[in-house]
């Protein structure tokens, strides 16, 4: 199930044909209300949120599923006219998987769409990684430090496991943009920079093992 929050009628409803056409099933909401409202009755598999709406507006949604263990795993993908760097990089230091610029064609929003639900594995079998003091259990999806969970967001999760997951290889900020917010690099790259900090300040004393590689990223493999 794809829930699509947007005010618009026009383009909620061609949307949601459209999804539905393709054998993905979607249901619309107009306001945040309505769409709380469902989530209620069910959880979606992913959202698509745009961000000027009436009311409660859609970064102020965000930022409520993102900070709720109930709803931060659900994939958010911003669809909004909005369209400069400060909106991208605040809508995905939020927590947003992926954001589309209005206008937009059907074959892009299907595209993206259907890359994010590939991104959507169910977590059967018990993976544990061992690295010095940190460890990372995939079917819990919880990064340890000396056997005491991490208080990770989605994304800082998902950059950590993905450093930890290939030590000594270094990563341009684009590839890391790409890989973990499944973002084209467009020009700007602050966000991989800002959660790499706030991941350097709760791995505490094994901040170092993230490290700055000049002129090119980040990698993971210092002490």
């Amino acid at each position: 199930m794809i829930y699509y929050v947007e005010d618009d009628d026009s383009i909620r409803e061609l949307v949601v044909y459209t999804l539905s056409q393709m054998g993905m099933e979607t249901r619309g909401f107009a306001n945040s209300v309505d769409f709380w409202s469902a989530m209620q009755e069910e959880m979606p598999e992913l959202i698509l949120l745009d961000v000027m709406l009436p009311g409660e507006d859609g970064l102020h949604i965000l930022a409520k599923l993102h900070g709720d263990e109930n709803t931060s795993d659900i994939p958010v993908v911003m669809i909004t006219a909005k369209g400069t760097e400060f909106d991208k990089v605040k809508g995905l230091d939020l927590g947003a998987d992926d954001y589309i610029v209005k206008p937009f064609g059907m074959a892009e929003l299907i595209a993206r769409v259907r890359a994010r639900l590939r991104r959507i594995t169910p977590k059967t079998a018990t993976e544990v990684l061992n690295i010095g003091r940190l460890s990372i259990d995939k079917r819990a999806h919880i990064i340890y430090l000396d056997a005491a969970p991490l208080s990770l967001t989605l994304k800082e999760y998902d950059l950590l496991c993905l450093l930890m997951e290939n030590p000594g290889r270094a990563f341009t900020r684009e590839h890391l943009l790409e890989a973990v917010w499944d973002i084209a690099y467009s020009g700007g790259t602050r966000t991989v920079d800002v959660h790499i900090q706030t991941l350097r300040a709760k791995m505490g004393e094994c901040s170092s093992m993230i490290e700055t590689v000049r002129g090119i990223g980040y990698r993971f493999g210092g002490k």
